[in-house]
């Protein structure tokens, strides 16, 4: 039983750590392009990769300042959402869905590629560039903290403190957004964009606007993560991460704005407990080894998440918060 706390424990620091914040501004940048807009966007771990590594190259391969680094983070984002959005997004939703995967990719494999060695130190990955932003906590990051029953390193816990500030002012940015008039355009948009159009709205400037927007929040989601890992590596940027994001908004529910918050706080602490738990279970000979081993549970614990979302979609596809008139929609 004390074990399966301290596991409790391990997946409640999970869902509230910066991991969390990763997922979570991912998810709402995709709130933003597809609950909201109707963008399939396939891609988003390329515009965290991007400002991931605009923080990494420029403090610790061009000895740039932190805040520099984050600017050109967000500009090589905005950057990307333009390159993706002109030749696509006056087409089919599935072209731009097939624009961004392979993008993302395509990101991943240059930026670990011999060649990009010298800028992005190819697999090694870069490190020494958190520091900068670790020092302006206000307290002793030195020490560990307790809360909650969960034990944290000074430096975690203001990474943590920074990133569900920017959390909570990315849900703010969308609470305003949809509630004005560019919100009830890009939601017509999602309905019917041809009847948008016919209303003398400029679609595809909505489009690239909330493309752009969501890839921004993306970018930020990078840059906490690496910033919290004080690392950036290619392989931490695997399009698998995208519809872990995509999972995390249609288990909080798609079209609010706090739905992709608490999905991915649920979704990651299911990921991490469904780890230490099975770990702990089979340790105590609870499962025998012989039907499932300790090094198998990195698989098991995904396929019983996607069991558990299959049953979700089938039973409640508008997720915990949302409406199912919300995700009836046909995006295009």
């Amino acid at each position: 039983m004390a074990e399966l706390l301290d596991a409790l424990a391990v997946a409640l620091k999970a869902g509230i750590g910066f991991q969390a914040v990763f997922f979570a501004l991912l998810a709402i940048g995709l709130n933003i392009q597809f609950a909201y807009t109707g963008l399939l966007n396939f891609g988003q771990i390329a515009f965290a990769m991007l400002g991931g590594y605009g923080i990494a190259i420029s403090v610790a391969q061009w000895g740039l300042p932190f805040w520099v680094g984050v600017l050109i983070g967000i500009a090589a984002a905005v950057v990307l959402a333009l390159l993706l959005g002109i030749p696509t997004l006056r087409l089919r939703a599935d072209y731009l869905a097939i624009a961004t995967i392979a993008a993302a990719e395509g990101l991943r494999l240059t930026f670990r590629s011999v060649s990009a060695t010298p800028i992005t130190a190819g697999t090694r990955g870069l490190s020494g560039f958190s520091d900068p932003f670790v020092e302006l906590a206000p307290w002793d990051t030195g020490r560990r903290y307790s809360i909650l029953g969960t034990r944290w390193s000074g430096a975690d816990l203001w990474v943590t403190f920074v990133g569900w500030l920017l959390v909570a002012l990315a849900c703010l940015l969308v609470w305003l957004l949809v509630r004005s008039p560019w919100g009830r355009v890009v939601k017509s948009i999602r309905e019917d964009e041809d009847a948008v159009r016919a209303l003398g709205k400029n679609v595809y400037v909505y489009k690239m606007q909330a493309l752009v927007l969501g890839g921004v929040l993306g970018a930020l989601g990078g840059m906490v993560y690496a910033v919290g890992t004080a690392s950036a590596t290619p392989d931490q940027y695997q399009n698998a991460n995208t519809f872990l994001a995509y999972a995390a908004l249609i288990l909080g529910g798609a079209a609010r704005v706090l739905g992709p918050v608490i999905g991915a706080i649920i979704l990651y602490f299911i990921v991490q407990f469904a780890d230490t738990g099975l770990r702990t279970l089979i340790g105590n000979g609870v499962i025998p080894e012989d039907l499932l081993s300790a090094t198998d549970v990195a698989q098991i614990r995904f396929v019983l998440i996607g069991l558990g979302l299959i049953l979700l979609l089938i039973f409640r596809p508008q997720g915990i918060f949302g409406d199912r008139r919300e995700v009836m929609l046909d995006a295009r």
